[in-house]
């Protein structure tokens, strides 16, 4: 397993864990009782052994002890599927992830995305990627992420490993979900699309950098300076007739933009790819994401 690098992350791991041992302690049960029935039941003569129709304690206990571990697990997975999609806490940085046939597109935004009657959440920055290129989601060690999971075409999952959870990115509703990064994770980690969602499936990768608070910070406004120059030179455009509001190519879904469009991507795919945490490169878990 991936080692989490958030505290909803070691949540799961704890639950596959458990989910695990409760697995081998009933195939341990159940292997025991074939080998039991084996050895003395086997056949010692040609007689016939007695014939009942059944077997109260045996039917009641294979009846109760499913209910039971079915139970427990139920009331785990129900409990921390609770906490995993909590988002009351207070966040640090909210942004918003637009998946699109092949890429991603992500956010930063100044607020959560608004319920039906709020003002509206103002992008800060956005990194946009292609399928040539994959874009880079940074985050801050020890902050409270909130994401916003959108989608203009089909159906996705937005995947990264190392946070041991995953959700579908769904055309016509808003996913959300939050984690709280640890301190002492800065580096690299991989990300990727879990859902079978086209040609170009197996091209919908991105990088996740996890930075110290400083560098950070460092990074948000450089990245808040060129976008408001951005926004200036399109102004400016706009003012002095140069371009419309419908030529001005802004950077979207189709990964179409400007050269100084504000983005953070990483090297062309066909280059190569860093290994996850597991040590077993991006490249070759491209086929298990189809």
């Amino acid at each position: 397993m991936p080692e989490p690098i958030t505290e909803q992350g070691e949540r799961v791991l704890t639950l596959w864990q458990g989910s695990w041992v409760a697995a081998f302690a009933v195939g341990l049960l159940v292997w025991g009782l074939i080998v039991w029935s084996i050895i003395f039941h086997r056949k010692r003569s040609e007689q016939l052994p007695p014939q009942v129709r059944y077997n109260m304690p045996i039917e009641a206990l294979y009846t109760v002890l499913p209910i039971v571990i079915i139970s427990v697990l139920f009331y785990f997975t129900a409990r921390d599927q609770t906490a995993l999609l909590a988002t009351d806490e207070k966040a640090d940085t909210n942004i918003e992830v637009v998946a699109f046939q092949w890429s991603w597109q992500f956010n930063y935004l100044d607020k959560p995305l608004p319920e039906s009657g709020e003002s509206a959440a103002q992008p800060r920055f956005s990194v946009v990627g292609t399928p040539t290129h994959r874009p880079t989601l940074v985050l801050r060690e020890g902050d409270v992420v909130h994401f916003d999971l959108n989608s203009p075409d089909v159906i996705h999952s937005f995947w990264i490993p190392a946070f041991a959870f995953k959700l579908d990115v769904m055309p016509g509703r808003t996913n959300e979900f939050q984690v709280k990064v640890q301190e002492g994770t800065a580096g690299t980690y991989a990300g990727r699309c879990a859902e079978l969602c086209g040609v170009d499936h197996s091209r919908m990768l991105f990088t996740v950098k996890v930075m110290e608070p400083a560098a950070y910070d460092a990074w948000v406004a450089e990245q808040e300076a060129k976008a408001q120059q951005q926004q200036q030179e399109t102004a400016e455009q706009l003012e002095s007739g140069e371009a419309d509001s419908g030529t001005i190519d802004m950077p979207g879904p189709e990964g179409e933009g400007p050269e100084d469009a504000v983005t953070d991507e990483e090297p062309a795919a066909d280059e190569p790819a860093p290994a996850d945490e597991a040590g077993v490169p991006a490249a070759a878990n491209e086929e298990a994401g189809r």
